[in-house]
C-alpha cells in the first residue's frame, strides 16, 4: 500500500485519510501479515480497483458489501464480484435471481461485475482486504474508517446518487445519508440465510433505474 494507485478524483478527496494514523497503522497490519506468510485477499494491487473503474467524477450507484470473498482466487476488488470462470457465490447468485425477478435479465455466467463499475456502480466492501479462509478477520483494524469516509464524500460532493444498502451492516454505515438529496435503497442481505426475508422481491435495480431516468441520468445496463 505504499505507492497507492487510486483515480485522481478519489485520492483529492482521500487524501486525509491516507495520511492519517489509523491508516499507518493499517499499512503496518498488512505488512506484517504478508511477511509472516498469510495469503491476503484480494492481490494487493486490487484492492483499490473499485476507485479505479468508478471514478468519483462517474458515481451514480453504491452498493455496499462487507467483506472481500476469502476463498483462493475469488476476491478481485469489487463488492461482490468474482473473477471470470470462479463458481459464483451463493450471495451473487441471488442477486442474480434477483436481476431476473426484477428485469427479466438472464442469469450470467460469469461473476465479474466489472461492466457495473464501468458504468458508474461503485462496488464498495465496508473492508477492503481479508486473510484466506477467515471471514472477517480484518475487521476492526481501519478499514470501516476509510470505506465510511469514502460514503461521506459521496453523500456531500454528489447528488442524485442511488446508495443500496442490503444488511444490518450496510444499513448502520449508511445513517447518515442525506435521503432528501440521494435515494437510499435497503433490504435484507442476499446471503441464502437471510435472502428470502426481503431481499428476493425488492427490485433495487427497476427503482434505481427509474430514480436515475426521472432525473434525466442514464440508467445502469444491468445485463452482463
Amino acid at each position: 500500500m505504499k505507492n497507492i494507485k487510486i483515480h485522481e478524483s478519489w485520492k483529492n478527496e482521500l487524501l486525509n485519510q491516507f495520511n492519517s494514523q489509523y491508516m499507518s497503522e493499517l499499512r503496518v497490519f498488512l505488512r506484517e501479515q504478508l511477511s509472516s506468510g498469510k495469503e491476503i485477499f484480494p492481490p494487493m494491487d486490487q484492492i483499490f480497483i473499485a476507485f479505479n473503474l468508478t471514478p468519483l467524477t462517474n458515481v451514480k450507484v453504491v452498493i455496499v458489501g462487507q467483506d472481500p470473498y476469502h476463498g483462493k482466487g475469488q476476491a478481485n476488488g469489487l463488492s461482490f464480484s468474482v473473477e471470470d470462470f470462479i463458481k459464483i457465490p451463493p450471495s451473487l447468485q441471488n442477486i442474480y435471481k434477483e436481476l431476473f425477478t426484477d428485469l427479466r435479465l438472464t442469469s450470467p455466467q460469469s461473476g465479474n461485475l466489472r461492466n457495473w463499475a464501468k458504468q458508474g456502480v461503485l462496488l464498495l466492501n465496508s473492508s477492503l482486504t481479508v486473510e484466506k479462509g477467515l471471514p472477517g478477520s480484518h475487521q476492526g483494524k481501519g478499514w470501516e474508517i476509510f470505506t465510511t469516509e469514502v460514503l461521506k464524500v459521496i453523500n456531500i460532493k454528489k447528488n442524485n446518487i442511488v446508495f443500496i444498502l442490503w444488511g444490518k451492516k450496510a444499513q448502520e454505515k449508511g445513517e447518515f445519508l442525506d435521503r432528501k438529496r440521494h435515494l437510499v435503497i435497503e433490504s435484507t442481505h442476499p446471503s441464502p440465510f437471510s435472502a428470502h426475508n426481503g431481499f428476493l422481491g425488492s427490485k433495487p435495480f427497476s427503482k434505481t433505474n427509474k430514480y436515475l431516468t426521472e432525473r434525466n441520468i442514464k440508467p445502469i445496463d444491468w445485463q452482463l
